[in-house]
């Protein structure tokens, strides 16, 4: 496995209070926990589920949910705030991976699958191939499972910034016309603190490509995601859920940030979950057709739930 190069910037900032007692990650049972896992390491997947040490995978298996890394463990990005390895030395692509994961998809017999990926800057088509091709397996040995899928924003090169949008269009295209059931891009953030945090990416970009999913196809509903606790302020967040409507986005999911190690970004503030309430209606009240808050919600968290 090729070397990873893991910053260690955040490491002698210490947080900024103990965890609060309403940080309670929902255990599940061993027994499902165990299956998967078991799984995971048979057929060598990956899933952002244990990538990213979720605090909710033990209730997602129990209701038939997983998250599936596509395109090996190592992210040609470095965020500030992610748990997946980092590098700029990523695994060769495995063309086996889409059999493997739809087979343990049958096996698990699972009825919502969200499809992520680690960043594939160094990939002709920035991994868009790696979605439709699992798409397409998934459905070959269970057209029953929706299929949900998270993805980067097919952004990169040293090109034209005109050609660059287009080249992006056709990226976006590509999985848009395997017809997912959602298509997700997370903002992550406040456009304030988007360099800092998502290192590669840019605020206007993520927006532009949630923009061009419900131009490109309006019957797929488009979904993104914020976590809180990073610095942002009240209105900051407000505003961010504005421009998220401003693109058409259907769907938010608000969670707080929790800090995977002394490497990563430290935690500013850890909101209440009246805060986390507070901004659901506000979504709701902003026209999301569903809004999914909360201090342990993630982008996956009750995916399947109309």
């Amino acid at each position: 496995m090729p070397k990873t190069n893991k910053k260690t910037l955040y490491s002698t900032i210490k947080p900024i209070q103990r965890l609060p007692n309403w940080i309670t990650p929902s255990i599940g049972k061993a027994s499902e926990l165990e299956q998967v896992q078991k799984l995971v390491k048979e057929y060598r997947l990956h899933t952002i589920c244990e990538e990213g040490r979720c605090p909710n995978r033990g209730e997602c298996y129990a209701s038939g949910t997983a998250t599936f890394l596509l395109g090996g463990s190592i992210c040609t990005r470095s965020c500030a705030f992610c748990q997946v390895d980092k590098g700029t030395a990523p695994m060769k692509v495995d063309v086996d991976e889409p059999n493997r994961i739809a087979t343990a998809v049958l096996k698990l017999n699972l009825k919502y699958v969200v499809l992520t990926s680690v960043a594939r800057d160094d990939l002709k088509d920035h991994g868009a191939s790696l979605f439709v091709n699992t798409i397409h397996a998934i459905r070959t040995v269970n057209p029953k499972t929706s299929i949900e899928v998270l993805t980067p924003d097919f952004w990169g090169g040293v090109i034209e910034q005109q050609e660059a949008v287009k080249i992006q269009k056709e990226r976006l295209k590509k999985v848009l016309d395997a017809n997912p059931v959602c298509f997700n891009h997370n903002i992550e953030t406040v456009e304030r603190l988007q360099k800092e945090v998502r290192r590669g990416a840019t605020y206007q970009r993520s927006l532009e490509l949630l923009r061009l999913a419900r131009e490109l196809n309006n019957n797929i509903p488009t979904k993104s995601g914020l976590m809180l606790g990073l610095g942002e302020d009240y209105s900051e967040i407000v505003q961010s859920l504005k421009d998220l409507r401003d693109v058409d986005c259907q769907q938010i999911t608000i969670g707080q940030y929790l800090r995977p190690s002394l490497a990563h970004i430290p935690v500013r503030k850890y909101w209440h979950p009246r805060d986390f309430q507070d901004f659901g209606i506000i979504a709701k009240d902003l026209g999301f057709k569903k809004v999914t808050s909360g201090p342990l919600v993630r982008s996956s968290y009750h995916a399947k739930k109309d």
